[in-house]
């Protein structure tokens, strides 16, 4: 079954100034949907799926997603160039308007699979990953991937792995600016206790010009984010964007030039509300969905007991909008603070 979106429009020319990076658990097609009411430009990943997944699992309930979540990258996890090429046509045909190749996720599980950061051991498979991705689809085939891993982490070896990988045809780096520790650390430690050298990517841009060369890593705000674009092609904000999702109302404006964002959080959980309907009628649990809207009063007053009413709430059998409706209530409108997207401060 081919996705409900539209496939006419994925051969669009797509703008990776700003993206929000695919997260584990995190962003599935209700993030998506919720992250484009916040902006229309920022491109959207879904969460790593892995070629065995999709050759042998349910291809619809990886892969289906709705127009209005456009533009979506689809992420796969795998080493096996075949099976990625299978799966690279698989998201051509399902409207996606990217693939990305994961070869940074340092977890065990995905190593045991020749999967994610370790491949960056083996420049060559990841060549041959990526050529059969090109050659299988007529769609953007990028990589996301680290500076390093364990002990092979100097500046010569990262120049030389993107180098040999771009010889693929591959144009388009996405590098999160920290190494990779295979051994003796977990995924959440691995994005916190080795350090960001942002200096390694800044370098790529100028080593190899005509690539595109996305940032990511430790990234926490639209000013952070103007910082780093004045050396690289784009930014990737993960859980700063899902967390604090009101900070996307501003990326439209501030990186984009668009209009600014004028509507408050209240207006955005509503206009959420014809989705959520659509979705319980589909058998979806609330919970499934305002899971990732807790953040949307992030450090504004009241925003714990907007989260604690839908967390004890969302759960239960039959909720439904009223569970919001309620949780609204607790934050009268008329005290909102910081309404609109905030002005930047002057650099």
């Amino acid at each position: 079954m081919i996705n409900e979106a539209s496939t006419t429009s994925k051969h669009a020319a797509l703008s990776r100034k700003f993206c929000v990076a695919p997260m584990m658990d995190w962003t599935d097609r209700h993030q998506r949907h919720f992250a484009r009411l916040l902006s229309k430009r920022a491109l959207l990943y879904t969460e790593m799926v892995t070629t065995g997944a999709l050759i042998y699992g349910d291809k619809e309930r990886h892969l289906a997603f709705s127009d209005s979540e456009q533009p979506v990258a689809l992420q796969l996890g795998g080493s096996a160039p075949a099976e990625l090429a299978t799966c690279s046509k698989l998201a051509e045909n399902w409207g996606y308007q990217e693939v990305n190749l994961n070869v940074g996720c340092p977890s065990d599980r995905v190593q045991n699979n020749m999967i994610g950061a370790c491949l960056m051991g083996h420049q060559a498979l990841v060549k041959d990953c990526l050529s059969a991705m090109r050659e299988a689809c007529s769609l953007p085939v990028t990589i996301k991937h680290r500076i390093g891993i364990d002990d092979i982490d100097s500046e010569q070896f990262l120049i030389d792995f993107v180098g040999e990988v771009a010889k693929s045809g591959c144009s388009t780096f996405i590098v999160h600016a920290r190494k990779a520790i295979l051994k003796g650390l977990s995924p959440k430690e691995n994005r916190e206790i080795p350090p960001l050298i942002y200096d390694r990517v800044y370098k790529l841009k100028t080593i190899y010009p005509d690539l595109e060369i996305i940032i990511n890593g430790g990234i926490t705000s639209l000013e952070e984010s103007l910082a780093h674009l004045k050396y690289v092609d784009g930014v990737m904000l993960g859980r700063e964007a899902y967390h604090n999702p009101w900070l996307l109302t501003s990326v439209d404006e501030k990186l984009y030039g668009d209009e600014p964002f004028a509507h408050t959080r209240h207006d955005q959980i509503r206009a959420m509300y014809p989705y959520i309907e659509e979705r319980l009628k589909l058998g979806d649990k609330l919970s499934f969905i305002t899971r990732h809207m807790l953040g949307i009063f992030h450090a504004q007053a009241g925003g714990k007991r907007f989260r604690r009413y839908i967390s004890e709430n969302a759960f239960k059998t039959n909720a439904g909008l009223e569970v919001l409706e309620h949780a609204l209530s607790l934050l009268p409108e008329s005290t909102e603070q910081n309404s609109f997207a905030q002005p930047l401060k002057s650099a």
